[in-house]
């Protein structure tokens, strides 16, 4: 099988051998190779495909202006917008099916921007001495990469790093080889949600969108599934978006490391797709579970999801921040919006006798974004709970209605 090709990425100056034997792996396992060196100083052994000057050349720069810089963070940064742009380039006229990248913290530094740079859906690997290292924030991480621990590379090839390197080698042509790409004969829902102990809205909405004709991905509404979410809706592969667990604005605005970055809840609105959109689970903020509880938090209801996370309860001030911030969010739409008010709660915790339960602070939550919402989204206070059917029956009516008008495909 010749049938994938892998962009092998690296600095060819300092790692020309690790890279090599990546390569004849990839090689040697039926995939073909296309070769990308962003080292600065020095040269490969042999040329590369794409070579360091095209890299820099790609990003409005130069070798010359990187060593110029003396620094070394400038110069990797310099390397890093060229390949970004030049592995974005390459993709998209079919240069190569799925790509790995090969360093230490300067590698890994410039492959985290790499693979930002790639559509969801493509193969992209990160083989790295700081895998899974607390060195990496979240913000950085794109939504699909894998990432290898590079175990004993840091210096020349070795019988353990070999172990890495051809496991990698294997992971991200078997990737290539087995991706499966969107079904393009039904058009795609994205639906945000949490789990239904908390949102239950899924269980009558997905089947009744998938009648209609339409195929729903659910994304958890966690930090990296918000990513993976807006980076799907920003390429425009949503027909329309039932955003109905917004949990995660509320994480950023409060500095939560379980965020979906600054950019949650604007792309699908950026590039007009229809979106439906209810706050669920607003008053919420989610923090991991296994680290010491900041001292901002200190005297707020924490409440246990597991070990991995812990929910703490919004007091009314910082409610009426998470408010104005799904209004600042949503006035970057530029297509039809909804955004659906359930006046008896938003989750499954905030019901009447439920452990969260306050009519008070969600009456003012509601008012306050219902007031500072644009003038372009539609409004519709629900006589029900998030979790009633009302609910879902009141959303697939705005749905139908859009439809109808051939404001949504299909």
């Amino acid at each position: 099988m010749t049938d994938k090709t892998i962009l092998v990425i690296g600095t060819y100056d300092t790692k020309n051998d690790e890279l090599d034997f990546l390569a004849s792996v990839i090689r040697a396992q039926g995939g073909r190779v296309v070769t990308m060196d962003v080292s600065v100083l020095g040269d490969p052994g042999e040329p590369t495909d794409y070579s360091k000057h095209d890299v820099a050349a790609e990003g409005g720069s130069s070798i010359a202006a990187a060593i110029a810089s003396g620094e070394e963070n400038e110069a990797m940064q310099i390397m890093a917008k060229g390949a970004s742009l030049l592995a974005s380039r390459l993709y998209l006229e079919g240069t190569f099916d799925g790509m790995i990248v090969l360093g230490g913290t300067m590698g890994t530094d410039l492959a985290l921007d790499v693979c930002a740079s790639l559509p969801l859906g493509v193969p992209k690997y990160i083989v790295s001495t700081v895998a899974f290292s607390p060195l990496i924030p979240a913000a950085r991480v794109a939504a699909d990469v894998q990432m290898i621990l590079w175990a004993g590379g840091l210096y020349g090839l070795n019988s353990v790093c070999k172990a890495s390197l051809s496991q990698a080698a294997g992971a991200v042509l078997g990737a290539a080889r087995a991706a499966q790409k969107p079904d393009a004969d039904r058009p795609l829902i994205g639906m945000m949600s949490l789990g239904t102990s908390a949102l239950k809205y899924v269980i009558p909405m997905k089947p009744a969108l998938e009648a209609r004709g339409y195929e729903v991905a659910v994304f958890h509404a966690t930090g990296m599934g918000g990513r993976a979410f807006e980076s799907l809706a920003g390429q425009g592969a949503f027909a329309c978006v039932f955003d109905f667990c917004t949990q995660e604005l509320g994480n950023h605005v409060h500095g939560s490391n379980i965020s979906a970055g600054p950019d949650r809840l604007t792309n699908a609105g950026r590039v007009g797709t229809p979106q439906l959109v209810a706050p669920g689970c607003y008053d919420l903020v989610d923090i991991v579970g296994w680290l010491p509880v900041p001292e901002k938090w200190k005297d707020h209801q924490p409440r246990a999801h597991n070990r991995l996370l812990t929910s703490i309860t919004l007091n009314a001030e910082e409610r009426k921040m998470v408010a104005l911030a799904h209004a600042e969010q949503l006035a970057f739409a530029t297509g039809p919006t909804a955004v659906l008010l359930p006046q008896h709660g938003l989750g499954e915790w905030d019901r009447k006798g439920a452990e969260l339960h306050d009519k008070a602070g969600l009456r003012q939550f509601l008012q306050t974004l219902g007031e500072a919402l644009p003038g372009t989204v539609d409004v519709h206070r629900i006589d029900g709970h998030i979790n009633d059917a009302i609910f879902a029956e009141t959303a697939l009516e705005i749905f139908d209605a859009w439809r109808a008008d051939g404001l949504v495909a299909g």
